[in-house]
């Protein structure tokens, strides 16, 4: 009879499952399936059992992070409260996962457990009233780049790199060096000649992979054959793809020679594989991001917030069609990695060119700084996916930004060298661009929606008849460029300028008189500047008298020097001219400016007086003439 009343109650909760699968109304006692996602009760049904994410109710505030001024601040804030949140929420889900005796593994980067596990399994999960929803874990394939064209006779700067100015920010001194990027991607090559010297754990000599790479592939995926390429669980950084290869060379990559690929040579990059030869899944992706916050040794201990990476490089999707059937599967895990205060670039995906083609997780996201992909002219590749976002009802616009995605030549695993084309290839260009802000102003680092600001405003602006979401084209930002394509001159030199004040009086009477006083700050978030050079041009109309010392002339320029000025210094001088008694009108100083080694000449703007004539009751006293 027992064993009739079992065969029973399993026949009776598949016949459940079916019933919701094939959209009719749920028998009394089945609301547990609606915090399941469909594709978990499917393969939990067809297959026997299947693995899920089981996501805790209770979530760590991470609200009081925005108020800390550094990254590292930051991190290690973030990171106290997503652990203690786990260890004290999670071991009443761990004993009954453990009576059941199934395979388990818990995470912090957001409070979840990973699970496999049959029907019974996934029901008790999601009736706990300390679960909140039990989220599919499908193995799905990235986005293949598009390969492109060999480049014949290659340039030893990549045109990419030239096309964003990454070379003139090179040449002010800003090269990356002092920032660290991260990538979790298919892998990494990481002794390929243009790779080496950028790993944070090659020391010139000999390599420590401990908190500098890490493997979240722990076993096949049932998509490809038994075995690795690279093996499972790797300790030093392989690619069993060459995806993530190319992706890291375009962030770093230099050999020193003629092949000069990355944007930011100076920084260091460490790297997470989240993909099995192309496959990854919502678990793979959110184990990198938590290690990503707290880098750990090669034996998953002793995590070190202080190693986490400025920015993460991220050129993958997890497309609803292939069981994301829930877009919000990895909000909490990205939210959470920009409170520690880590920039997200994302790649906006390959599903162009129609409208609402930004579509997958994590690139969706308004916590991911998502990119779209131009060419060599500037122009939106056909295949970049555009905005808005409509999978999670936001209406989001997307992508934020675009940079070069089209035929990018970058390192290849081995020794080699070659180009692809896909978004895949324009976010790299992003991750390569905050770089170098940050070692331009190191102070920004942990501020990511400064960084974003910074990228967004300075871009360069591209228009488009396309029309998406009922944005125009026309309009910056738009549906399918966003603010623009990246320019990384203009990123840093906004970082850095100068205030002009010149202050004068609104009258002045013929034959007085007039003085100027100009003051200039340094509003900069960069280091100190040097040869400073103010320029005023003595007023049309008017006769130069004296200016503050020290100062130069040439003609009617006046010109003050000073050697160096710190961010946040103020000079003021002063330049007297005289009106002459016949003047009348208006006198303009309109021609005085500023500029330094680290900004262009500012022009400030233009100041009036007015000129009060003499009249019959106004009386000018002269010297009494001699004559003999």
């Amino acid at each position: 009879m027992r064993k009739l009343t079992g065969f029973l109650a399993i026949l009776a909760l598949l016949v459940l499952v079916v019933a919701v699968l094939a959209g009719r109304a749920a028998p009394a006692g089945a609301a547990w399936q609606a915090a399941v996602d469909p594709w978990v009760l499917e393969t939990a049904a067809a297959n026997g059992e299947t693995e899920f994410l089981v996501f805790l109710a209770e979530q760590a505030d991470l609200s009081a992070a925005a108020t800390l001024q550094t990254k590292e601040e930051k991190g290690a804030y973030v990171y106290q409260q997503l652990t203690e949140t786990a260890a004290r929420t999670q071991p009443a889900v761990t004993v009954a996962l453990e009576a059941f005796q199934v395979e388990y593994k818990p995470y912090w980067i957001a409070n979840m457990l990973w699970v496999r596990g049959d029907l019974a399994v996934v029901q008790a999960m999601a009736e706990r009233p300390d679960v909140t929803h039990v989220y599919a874990n499908p193995w799905v394939h990235f986005d293949e780049p598009t390969p492109a064209e060999e480049i014949d006779n290659p340039l030893p700067i990549e045109w990419n790199i030239l096309q964003v100015n990454a070379d003139e920010v090179w040449a002010m001194g800003y090269t990356g060096q002092g920032a660290v990027i991260g990538g979790q991607d298919t892998g990494y090559d990481w002794d390929h000649p243009a790779l080496q010297g950028k790993y944070r754990g090659w020391n010139g000599s000999t390599a420590d992979h401990n908190y500098n790479w890490h493997d979240s592939i722990h076993g096949n995926n049932p998509n490809t054959p038994p075995g690795n390429p690279c093996g499972f669980d790797v300790t030093a950084p392989c690619d069993d793809h060459g995806h993530g290869t190319h992706t890291v060379g375009t962030m770093v990559g230099d050999d020193g020679g003629s092949n000069q690929i990355g944007m930011a040579p100076g920084a260091k990059w460490i790297g997470c594989r989240n993909m099995e030869e192309g496959w990854g899944t919502p678990t793979t992706y959110s184990e990198c991001y938590q290690w990503f916050i707290a880098p750990t040794d090669l034996n998953g201990q002793n995590p070190d917030t202080t190693k986490a990476p400025h920015i993460i490089s991220n050129s993958w999707g997890c497309p609803v069609i292939e069981g994301c059937t829930d877009p919000n599967v990895l909000l909490t895990v990205v939210q959470n990695v920009r409170a520690a205060g880590i920039l997200t670039a994302h790649s906006a995906g390959n599903d162009g060119s129609s409208c609402s083609t930004v579509n997958t997780p994590a690139g969706i996201y308004d916590e991911s700084f998502s990119v779209g992909a131009t060419d060599s002219g500037d122009n939106i590749a056909g295949f970049s996916s555009r905005g808005p976002v409509t999978v999670d009802g936001s209406n989001r616009l997307k992508p934020d930004i675009s940079a070069p995605g089209v035929s990018v030549r970058s390192s290849l695993p081995g020794t080699g060298y070659g180009p692809l084309s896909g978004t895949s290839m324009a976010s790299p260009h992003v991750a390569g661009l905050t770089a170098l802000i940050l070692s331009a102003a190191p102070s920004l680092a942990g501020d990511v929606d400064l960084l974003e600001q910074i990228m967004e405003e300075s871009a360069l602006p591209r228009t488009t008849a396309q029309i998406c979401g009922g944005i125009p084209g026309s309009q910056i930002p738009n549906n399918t460029y966003g603010y623009g394509r990246i320019d990384a001159l203009a990123a840093v030199q906004s970082l850095t300028s100068f205030e002009l004040n010149n202050q004068a009086p609104a009258q002045v009477t013929a034959g007085n008189l007039l003085t100027y006083t100009i003051s200039i700050s340094y509003v900069s978030a960069l280091s100190p500047t040097s040869n400073v050079v103010l320029t005023d041009v003595v007023p049309v109309g008017t006769i130069f008298v004296t200016a503050s010392l020290p100062f130069t002339q040439n003609g009617p320029e006046i010109r003050w020097d000073f050697s160096s000025m710190n961010p946040g210094d103020t000079q003021t001088v002063q330049l007297v001219v005289s009106v002459p008694v016949t003047a009348t009108g208006t006198i303009f100083n309109d021609k005085y400016g500023v500029r330094s080694d680290n900004v262009a000449t500012i022009l400030g703007p233009p100041v009036e007086t007015e000129i009060v004539p003499i009249d019959n009751n106004s009386y000018i006293y002269l010297p009494a003439v001699r004559r003999d």
